[in-house]
């Protein structure tokens, strides 16, 4: 199944290291990566395939540590995703 992971917080070292080390643990293949820093705030869209057995919970679930350090992450399927962004 395909994903969107969306990243923004307060620039700082090792946003990009936490993302991918959680992802990695899970299995989940990067496909694509877009990230920008907007005056002092990281942002970050991740395209990626969620292997068998692996759903949005449990990466949100996994992902959610970060939210404790001051960053705003979330999964979701890419459909919801699409039509959360059409002008």
């Amino acid at each position: 199944m395909k994903a969107v992971i969306t990243v923004i917080g307060k620039d700082r070292t090792g946003i990009i290291y936490k993302v991918s080390k959680v992802l990695y643990e899970l299995n989940i293949n990067i496909e694509d990566i877009s990230q920008t820093i907007m005056q002092e705030y990281f942002t970050m869209l991740m395209l990626v395939s969620l292997p068998e057995g692996v759903n949005m919970a449990k990466v949100n679930e996994a992902l959610s540590p970060l939210t404790e350090e001051g960053l705003s992450v979330k999964c979701q399927k890419t459909d919801i995703f699409d039509a959360m962004h059409k002008l």
